[in-house]
């Protein structure tokens, strides 16, 4: 059997985290690693929400990358015959409607929820609630995925915090920040493929951005973990983590020209 979670068990976990009113927080969830939760994912938005309280802000990554070209293995189940068909109809992104992509079923309702916005990335948008939702959620550039300027560059210059419930640094989309910030040889640039909206008319769109890598964003966290303080809660069958985004994202800069070709 599941163990069951209650509202309360979540803002008790919150709470012990460290995490208080006033706080930006980039959450990343998985609602079924903690067990059975009652009310399922509104009852965790609730929760974040009431923890950081009007002056604070609660962010997500809600993702929506098939919105890519089909030869990067984003559409696996398509034939490569097929390709040009999803180039020339898979629908344009809207930030009002178009869902997520493995982001979970808390993030997929946190992008619908009253008064949160979303950001403009056809492919790599996220989603906020909050004080602070309309600055770190506005101009998200088609080049600019990841790096300063973007929503989680933001989320860095105003020193908020990461939240990981139940899941790993490999889904830490902060530290992709780190990898557009890190000099190393094999770092790269690519040209990626979206449908949106452009003067009113849907458009395959060509832009150039930072080739996404995030092969050793694990060995990364564990590393941070040695050496920097990360708040840990268990709740159910999952462990919570909250740790200072700046700090993460420094670290890793480091971690990255040390370790990477």
């Amino acid at each position: 059997m599941k163990p069951l979670i209650l509202k309360q068990d979540l803002l008790a976990a919150f709470h012990e985290l460290g995490m208080h009113e006033g706080m930006t927080v980039m959450a990343h969830t998985s609602l079924s690693s903690m067990g059975y939760v009652c009310g399922g994912a509104p009852t965790v938005i609730e929760a974040l929400l009431e923890t950081v309280g009007k002056e604070g802000t609660i962010m997500m990554p809600t993702q929506s990358w098939k919105n890519l070209d089909p030869d990067v293995g984003v559409h696996p189940e398509v034939s490569e015959t097929d390709w040009q068909i999803i180039r020339d109809y898979w629908p344009a992104y809207d930030k009002r409607t178009t869902p997520t992509q493995t982001m979970g079923v808390v993030a997929e309702l946190y992008r619908q929820w009253p008064g949160t916005l979303r950001s403009d990335h056809p492919a790599r948008s996220v989603s906020a609630n909050g004080k602070m939702a309309g600055f770190l959620t506005g101009h998200h550039d088609l080049s600019n995925i990841f790096g300063d300027g973007s929503p989680i560059g933001r989320l860095y210059d105003i020193d908020g915090y990461v939240l990981l419930i139940g899941v790993g640094y490999d889904k830490n989309t902060s530290l992709h920040l780190a990898d557009a910030r890190a000099e190393y040889k094999s770092k790269h640039t690519t040209i990626e493929h979206s449908a949106i909206m452009e003067n009113g008319c849907r458009v395959w769109k060509a832009y150039e951005t930072l080739y996404v890598d995030g092969k050793d964003f694990t060995q990364i966290g564990e590393a941070f973990e040695q050496t920097h303080p990360v708040a840990k809660v268990r709740l159910g069958n999952a462990v919570l983590r909250l740790m200072s985004q700046r700090q993460l994202v420094d670290f890793a800069v480091r971690w990255i020209e040390a370790h990477r070709d």
